[in-house]
């Protein structure tokens, strides 16, 4: 069995709690009578214990109103470990405009622990710390799925017994402004798994925040989730990531799943780490059952991903990597290890969250793609699992010949592909 001494990163204030209530929890003995707040959004349907005649909400309501005021709420309450506000950022020169930021509150109040890294689906196990542990202050609201074409919110709501609910709740130790983590079904004691249910919920929290700059994350157990409890995470940060402007290439797909769905799969290019990007769909759903399926695979082949939710939905990345298994075969070099930097989502998408002055200061383009060129797989290795991926969702794939014919289509489909819903002139405050 393959295990590293992990040093997670606390994600809530309850983290080292062992057992026990005696407050106001997430679990199953307090959050059925809880009166948390409640944001509907577009769906079909509604808890029956709200009405939805409270009409439509602005369209920056999610994001600017509720999450960044209830997340301020909390800061100004003393809930989080550091001011995550205070923390020095800045682009590092180059061709590619990674992002450093110094955070050496993360390297704070962590406690050891032995973390398996050769199982990506392991069974959820209630004696470790799981987020029905997490105390109802830490929570923002709840985000539902609504009956009807118009977005609700309500201030005191029910939890319906019918309806298992979906908590959104602040990261203690966050990493940008906003950041929070996104619960699906909290009460049924998920594991750390991704599914075409849960991963359309977060389609839908990225479509409701309406900004760019607002993304979504997913690490897969041996992809550096710390917690084996089913959650995604997300931030607010203003300026594309590194990843988003990177160049693809559409894979050319004759049938399948994919194409009858209208989405379309490419592969990175130019950048460090090897992954493929989703787009498209007839709707949102067929985006994420597309997504969702690819990651199953990827869990059922016992290969660590990690995931990145953009552009309000619209582009999926999707990363498998390789760093954790490294790591414990003493493959990666001793000088990566001593900065302590876990390469998860946010990192591979271009954003350094360093934990030492020392590396922050030396920053440079070319530590930045070594480090991360570690977490990609092989290009034998990526090829085979895109393999994988395809047969999967029963797509199948152009050959040679007749994708050499389209390769003025790929080029217009590359120009088209970075990022264009990005202002022009994007600022980072130092």
């Amino acid at each position: 069995m393959l295990t590293i001494k992990r040093v997670p990163t606390v994600l809530s204030n309850y983290q080292e709690d062992a057992a026990g209530c005696g407050r106001n929890c997430l679990g199953d003995c307090c959050l059925p009578v809880s009166k948390l707040p409640l944001y509907a959004f577009r769906a079909e349907r509604l808890p029956a214990v709200v009405s939805p005649s409270q009409g439509d909400l602005p369209s920056d309501f999610l994001l600017n109103t509720l999450l960044f005021g209830q997340w301020e709420d909390r800061m100004s309450r003393g809930l989080f470990r550091y001011d995550v506000t205070a923390c020095e950022t800045k682009v590092i020169p180059g061709e590619h405009g990674f992002v450093a930021q110094l955070n050496e509150g993360r390297h704070l109040k962590k406690r050891p622990t032995e973390f398996r890294v050769d199982r990506v689906l392991q069974p959820f196990d209630s004696t470790k710390f799981n987020f029905t542990k997490v105390g109802q202050e830490e929570v923002l609201f709840r985000f539902e799925a609504g009956e009807d074409d118009t977005s609700c919110f309500f201030e005191i709501a029910s939890v319906d017994k019918g309806v298992p609910p979906n908590v959104v709740a602040i990261n203690v130790s966050p990493i940008e402004y906003g950041h929070v983590l996104l619960i699906p079904h909290v009460l049924e004691c998920l594991p750390q798994r991704i599914d075409p249910e849960s991963l359309l919920l977060a389609l839908h929290m990225a479509v409701e925040a309406g900004s760019p700059y607002f993304r979504l994350g997913y690490n897969s157990l041996g992809a550096f989730a710390t917690i084996n409890h089913l959650h995604f995470q997300a931030y607010y940060f203003a300026m594309p990531f590194p990843v988003e402007k990177a160049p693809t290439k559409k894979i050319n797909i004759v049938q399948g799943l994919a194409k009858s769905l209208g989405v379309k799969i490419s592969k990175l290019l130019n950048y460090p780490v090897r992954g493929l990007v989703y787009e498209g769909g007839n709707c949102l759903k067929d985006l994420a059952d597309v997504v969702a399926q690819s990651c199953i695979c990827l869990q059922e082949n016992n290969i660590p991903f990690n995931v990145l939710i953009s552009d309000c939905g619209r582009r999926i990345f999707l990363f498998p990597q390789c760093y954790a298994e490294k790591q414990a075969l003493g493959e990666v070099s001793q000088e990566l290890l001593e900065t302590q930097v876990n390469p998860a989502v946010w990192e591979i998408s271009g954003h350094m969250v360093l934990k030492r002055r020392k590396d922050y200061d030396e920053a440079s383009e070319e530590y930045a793609w070594r480090f991360l060129a570690e977490v990609s797989l092989s290009e034998e290795r990526f090829e085979e699992v895109k393999s994988y991926i395809l047969e999967a969702i029963g797509a199948v794939e152009a050959e040679k010949d007749e994708m050499d014919s389209k390769v003025n289509e790929e080029e217009s489909f590359h120009s088209t592909a970075t990022v264009s819903t990005f202002p022009e002139s994007c600022l980072v405050l130092l």
